[in-house]
């Protein structure tokens, strides 16, 4: 006989009314996510992923635009994502969080508080709405992991790292040396 899921599942609403305490909170399908503030060499890597990002999507800046977190991207009752760099279409950018419904392009920085649920239940997530392209950026190990929906297996990236924003666009290449590079 199987044991019952005795877990607390909670609502986006019941999240954004938690206190500002310094931690993350997200939901993925009821199940809350807390991570605290994080390492500095998280935040060099979240500028410097935003950075090529956004310094790429110039070129286009009627197609989309690299955003960081905090954000309170939600999706029904059960789910709200703050991925620390995302891409979304320009079309969906207004004054508040609701409106955007669409991520191009998803990255997390892991860190130690945070890898099941970058690697597990946010990948899950990411790969079931069919956000095309999810990065899982790991200085540690001085790899990024890029995830596809149908992906049993991430693509492990060593060397250089490639996106694009549409089929027809420039290609970004991300030199994962320098973007692993001491601060």
């Amino acid at each position: 006989m199987a044991m019952p899921n005795l877990a607390r599942r909670y609502t986006v609403a019941e999240v954004l009314a938690l206190p500002a305490d310094g931690n993350r909170y997200e939901l993925v399908h009821g199940e809350l996510l807390v991570t605290p503030a994080p390492r500095l060499t998280h935040q060099v890597l979240v500028g410097r992923v935003h950075a090529a990002l956004y310094n790429y999507l110039a070129a286009t800046p009627r197609v989309a635009t690299a955003l960081l977190s905090p954000a309170d991207i939600t999706v029904g009752d059960d789910v709200l994502v703050q991925p620390d760099v995302f891409v979304v279409p320009t079309t969906e950018l207004g004054t508040n969080w609701k409106a955007i419904r669409t991520l191009l392009l998803a990255a997390e920085v892991v860190s130690p508080s945070s890898a099941r649920s970058d690697r597990v239940v946010k990948r899950r997530f990411y790969q079931e709405h069919g956000i095309p392209t999810y990065w899982v950026v790991d200085a540690d190990a001085a790899v990024v992991e890029v995830w596809r929906p149908g992906n049993a297996r991430p693509d492990v990236v060593t060397d250089l790292l490639r996106w694009r924003v549409t089929p027809e666009a420039s290609e970004l290449t991300i030199d994962l040396a320098a973007l692993f590079a001491s601060p």
